[in-house]
């Protein structure tokens, strides 16, 4: 499979650019999904020791990818503690 791969590539080189582009998107989709199961307060993997990963978000925590008008750092707390 790699073999024919690097024959189609030498035989035409402007399938390089295509293979880049793929393989670049294709990494990044996988490190954002990654990001979502990893770094997501609502995904939990652990339901000893931390069953609600939420309730331990601080109002000032940034969780999402991209935030466009929102400034977390000044954010106030509206409800009681637990």
């Amino acid at each position: 499979m790699l073999s024919m791969v690097s024959r189609q590539l030498r035989s035409h080189p402007a399938l390089i650019p295509l293979f880049i582009f793929i393989g670049g998107g294709c990494t990044m989709s996988l490190s954002y999904l990654a990001r979502l199961a990893l770094r997501n307060p609502d995904v939990c993997w652990d339901k000893k020791n931390n069953p609600e990963p939420w309730n331990k978000m601080g109002p000032t925590d940034q969780y999402k990818f991209y935030a466009v008008n929102m400034d977390y750092s000044k954010l106030k707390k509206n409800g009681p503690d637990f």
